[in-house]
Order: C-alpha cells, then structure tokens, then sequence
C-alpha cells in the first residue's frame, strides 16, 4: 500500500513545495510515508525550482508504483473539499488507471471539509491578521475559488458561517465570496464575487480581512495572487478600502493534525472507496 498526500497541482513551485511540507508533517505526526502528489501540472515545474527534485503527477507516480508490483492506494485529499467538480474529475482519472492497469484499490480518507477544523482555522487566521495590523473588529470576507458546482460552494459558506459564530463580537461584518464564478445563469450560488463583496456596504471601506480559503499559495492565492489584484482593484475603485490578508490555511499546524488524523482513522478502520 502507498500513501499520498494529492493536491490540485500547479505551476507555481511554491505550491508543490507546500504540498511537500504538508506531507512531511502529515508523514511525521501519523509515522506512515506519505508521498506529495499533484493531480496535474507540477510535473511542468521545472526540477530545478524544487528541491528534492521534480514533482510527480498522480499518473506518472501511479504507473511507476504499478510497475513495483504496487497495486492498493491511499489518498489523503489536500483540497478544501474534495466533492465539488475537480473530485469527481479526480475519481473518474483514477478510474481509467485502474482500467489500464487491469484493476487497483484506492481508498480517500476523510478531507478537511468533514468536519469543524477549516473554521477554526479561518478564525485562528482572521484573528492572526487582526492582531498583526491592529485592527479592532475589521470586516472579514471568507473567498474561496469558486466552481461549478454546489459542493464547494456550501463548503465555502459553511465554513464562513461557523468562522462567525467563533469570532462573535471581535469582528465586524462577515461575508463569503469566489474568487470567480463560471459566467451565465445558474450559478448564483457561487457568488458573490469578492470584487463584488468589496463594493457592499460594510465592506467598501475601513479594514478588510480577507481570508483565502486556500491551501498552498500559487497563480491564485499568496503575494502577487489574483486575490492579491482583485483586492488592488478594489482599493483602486474605492480609496477608503483598507484590504488586509490572512494567511493560508494550508500552512495551519491544524490543517495537517487533521488530516494525519484522518489517515490513521481510515488506515484503523479500514478504508473508504
């Protein structure tokens, strides 16, 4: 059996080595190899720009193990939530493996959306920003990517209305919102937009803490981000708007105890399709 921590992928090397420092402490606090794969893209990271060499992608890594003799897989999901439309994608790219392969196991452990911790974290992070700046009771806007579909959104909002409740009377306004939303009619439940937020009563001027809902800095999230320039635009539209971020929750020493938790719990009880 092999365990790998899998993310998204990107192109960025900061992201796949945030997937690799992840797996480290997963690997460290459970005492079970865990190996950092990317679904896509960090394989065109150049191996130059990551120490330890290049990354691997989840088909590389998995015909490579195949060709061990390796045939049972463990996958602990480093995204937010692993149900919206890049899971299924995943699940279904995973299926085709073990077509080619003429039939593996794989088994996912429970992610970071199934239970409280991503709020705890969101208000660990809103109240790290507060106390950085020295704001008293900034607004706050939870933001997340954004999809097609429902899961991740209701994940965005769960998480946004719980970070609420934990933060009570020490913020001001909280608001979810996407970093982007696919264009036409019926997906509304994806926004609003964090341009948009950032033009609401309450959010249009003063101090704004925005916390990305992001694991691993990259193209999206981080200094030199989209969020980064969306929240430019916005100051730029209206002066009086202070933006102020958050960081990662990726990075939180609890996102990683969850998740060496879930490892062990599916590992003890047997895994999960």
């Amino acid at each position: 059996m092999r365990v790998a921590l899998i993310d998204n992928g990107s192109l960025e090397p900061a992201a796949h080595e945030s997937l690799r420092a992840a797996a480290a402490r997963v690997a460290g606090r459970s005492g079970i190899r865990v190996e950092a794969v990317s679904w896509r893209h960090s394989d065109r990271v150049g191996p130059g720009s990551l120490d330890g060499g290049a990354a691997w992608t989840l088909a590389p890594w998995i015909r490579a193990r195949v060709s061990e003799g390796e045939r049972s897989f463990v996958l602990v999901p480093f995204f937010v939530s692993p149900q919206g439309a890049i899971g299924s994608a995943l699940r279904r790219d995973l299926e085709a493996l073990s077509l080619e392969a003429g039939g593996l196991e794989f088994s996912f452990t429970r992610g970071l959306d199934a239970g409280a911790d991503l709020a705890v974290i969101v208000a660990d992070r809103v109240r790290e920003a507060a106390a950085a700046w020295g704001l008293v009771r900034p607004a706050v806007v939870v933001v997340d990517h954004g999809g097609p579909t429902r899961a991740s959104a209701a994940v965005r909002d769960a998480v946004a209305e719980a970070a609420r409740a934990i933060l009570g009377a020490s913020v001001g306004p909280l608001a979810a919102a996407s970093m982007e939303s696919p264009d036409g009619p019926g997906h509304e439940f994806s926004r609003p937009l964090l341009f948009d937020a950032l033009a609401q009563p309450g959010f249009d001027a003063g101090d704004v803490v925005v916390a990305p809902l992001f694991l691993s800095p990259g193209r999206h999230a981080g200094p030199g981000g989209d969020l980064a320039g969306i929240a430019r635009a916005a100051q730029g539209r209206s002066p009086r708007l202070r933006c102020h971020f958050a960081e990662l929750v990726g990075s939180h020493p609890l996102a990683t105890d969850s998740l060496s938790d879930a490892l062990t719990e599916a590992l003890g009880a047997g895994t999960r399709r």
